[in-house]
């Protein structure tokens, strides 16, 4: 059965939007703290899982913020359901995206570097 890319694009997207509302207004777990925002999704081809990379800033404790995710995971799940009308709903699985912070690295140090190029 061929995968069609520019569906799976439309889903990824249209899951990545829905997240981003559900864990931002609907959410209540004490756990989950700071600005957590869904940088990418990526559902499997058979619509079971969904890898559901998150950026976490200006949290108590990262870890304790991707626990409270996962444990939501249900609520999460259920509210998606809802809102998305496809045969199944994906189980979700929560990882961490840190490109964000890698970007930023990148950037400080070509700050750094750029500089000192100048005054050559």
């Amino acid at each position: 059965m061929p995968v069609n890319n520019n569906r799976m694009g439309r889903i990824d997207e249209e899951y990545r939007k829905e997240l981003s509302q559900i864990i931002s207004y609907e959410l209540k777990n004490p756990n989950v703290t700071g600005l957590v925002s869904v940088t990418k999704v990526k559902v499997t081809s058979d619509l079971k899982y969904a890898k559901v990379y998150v950026s976490i800033m200006n949290s108590k404790n990262i870890k304790d913020t991707l626990a409270g995710l996962k444990k939501s995971s249900g609520f999460i799940r259920s509210e998606l359901a809802k809102r998305i009308n496809l045969r199944n709903t994906p189980e979700l699985i929560f990882e961490i995206d840190d490109s964000l912070e890698y970007g930023a690295r990148i950037d400080s140090i070509l700050k750094d570097i750029l500089p000192k190029k100048e005054e050559e």
